[in-house]
């Protein structure tokens, strides 16, 4: 069932026109935050509007604009677009009441750019989610690059700029240089770049040559960088020079999850199940995100810097989504896309918890960090929340990403991949659980200079402690998710 609608048009025109009103109010906070706040429930709301169609296996589509035969502007919405329109949009909200607390309270500069660019690199991330072909993905994933340059630079200080021109070498680079080759070798192979409505056929006709829908393939993943797959995946811990609520938004909404999310549509709606099964190509990059997962999460064990090591834990993470897809499973795949949202509330809640950190008591390294659960008990027990959802620990969400794809696993036999999946796990929970270890079990309350709780802002205490229940709550009611995804086999 295809329904002809503009909604996914009008969730991104409310991104665009808040955008807008932020800059226009740059000469008073209150209504500039009003604006981001406001368009942030704006967008979601109209976003779950589109629910009750998808919900009934529908599929949304609106083309604004046919630039030549199966090359348009246009939009697609289903189970997967919806999956990443409902994360970036919700979690918009808390990061944009998060902001107020942090910008403020370290009176930072160029607040009204700041969020401008904020609300631009979400209308980035909703056009990706809703894009209906190559052509609009491209365009809307090269808005996110554009609008989030500014926000990792934005300290304007030397590490800043160097981590902003490592940031723009790396996505603008590989995007130009891989992604844009095989858009237009996609092009001429299959005369479209419109998305399939079947994930198993794919658009490449019977009989397309093997090597070069292979070569096709492999430039469309190098070309999709911020999904941080090894070895494109430096400018993501150099990125975090930026403020702490810019690296939740690189890390947990917009950019790395446009990444995982591009790959994830390519390879089931331009490519399908089907061919990429017949040419191998699946289990490969499931063994190659597989090196990913394992490596960062090795190097995440010798970070004592603690945006540092949430980093390198977000590439490891990043590749459980493509591991998922790639099993070619109708279970591994679920259990790739759902970790989509589970990754996004437990990742956000992470770094909202080390923003926190830094503003009530400028603490950054860990081993700085014996008994600060003491004075901050609300920050450090969302902490080891979203820590046991990252190592995959009932009932919170990540245990719900790790049950799918392991029975995904076992469907295929690939007893390397349940490996890989077992092993990870133990890493997950050797570079997370010491930091809650050392929170709440090492050192005294008077060995820092509060003589009693000493806690972040409310308008940043009070997203990361929502957030972090609501990885719970989808730990134990993972069925919404469930039943959206399984419209899509």
């Amino acid at each position: 069932m295809v329904i002809e609608s503009a909604l996914p048009l009008l969730s991104m025109g409310i991104v665009f026109v808040s955008a807008i009103l932020i800059m226009a109010s740059r000469k008073s906070p209150n209504i500039r935050e009003f604006w981001s706040i406001g368009g942030a429930i704006l967008t979601f709301l109209t976003v779950m509007a589109m629910v009750p169609i998808i919900w009934e296996g529908g599929v949304i589509k609106y083309t604004l604009s046919t630039i030549a035969p199966g090359i348009s502007l246009n939009f697609r919405v289903d189970a997967l677009s919806l999956i990443f329109g409902i994360v970036s949009s919700f979690l918009w909200i808390f990061a944009s009441i998060y902001n107020i607390g942090y910008m403020r309270t370290l009176k930072e500069h160029a607040q009204t750019r700041y969020y401008t660019c904020f609300a631009a690199a979400i209308l980035g991330a909703q056009g990706v989610s809703y894009a209906g072909g190559l052509f609009t993905l491209y365009l809307f994933y090269e808005v996110i690059s554009l609008f989030t340059y500014p926000l990792v630079a934005h300290h304007q200080d030397a590490d800043g700029y160097a981590g902003a021109k490592k940031y723009v070498i790396y996505l603008v680079g590989t995007s130009k240089g891989f992604l844009l080759p095989a858009v237009i070798l996609t092009y001429v192979m299959t005369g479209t770049l419109d998305f399939a409505d079947n994930i198993h056929t794919g658009i490449f006709p019977a009989g397309s040559d093997s090597i070069w829908v292979t070569v096709t393939y492999i430039l469309f993943v190098a070309g999709f960088a911020k999904a941080a797959i090894m070895p494109l995946h430096n400018w993501l811990p150099s990125a975090m020079v930026a403020p702490t609520p810019v690296s939740a938004l690189l890390h947990a909404v917009a950019v790395v999850k446009a990444g995982v999310f591009s790959i994830s549509r390519v390879m089931l709606s331009t490519f399908g199940t089907n061919i990429l099964n017949d040419l191998g190509i699946g289990i490969v990059t499931a063994y190659v995100v597989s090196f990913t997962i394992l490596t960062a999460s090795i190097i995440a064990l010798t970070k004592d810097d603690l945006k540092a090591r949430l980093a390198y834990s977000t590439v490891s993470q990043l590749s459980y989504i493509i591991l998922g897809i790639a099993l070619l499973d109708n279970t591994g795949v679920l259990g790739g896309i759902i970790h989509i949202v589970n990754h996004g509330f437990s990742k956000i809640t992470l770094f909202f918890c080390a923003g926190a950190i830094f503003v009530a008591h400028n603490k950054r390294k860990i081993s700085d960090m014996a008994g600060i659960g003491h004075v901050m008990p609300f920050t450090m027990g969302a902490f080891a929340i979203a820590s046991l959802s990252m190592i995959g620990v009932p009932p919170v969400a990540g245990f719900t990403t790790k049950w799918y794809l392991l029975n995904g696993a076992l469907e295929i036999s690939s007893i390397p991949i349940v490996a890989v999946l077992m092993v990870s796990s133990l890493l997950n929970a050797g570079y997370f659980v010491p930091i809650t270890i050392r929170a709440f079990f090492q050192g005294k309350k008077s060995d820092w200079s509060t003589s009693g709780i000493k806690e972040a802002p409310l308008t940043m205490v009070a997203p990361l402690v929502i957030t972090a229940l609501i990885s719970v709550l989808l730990g134990f009611y993972p069925d919404f998710f469930v039943t959206l995804i399984s419209n899509l086999f």
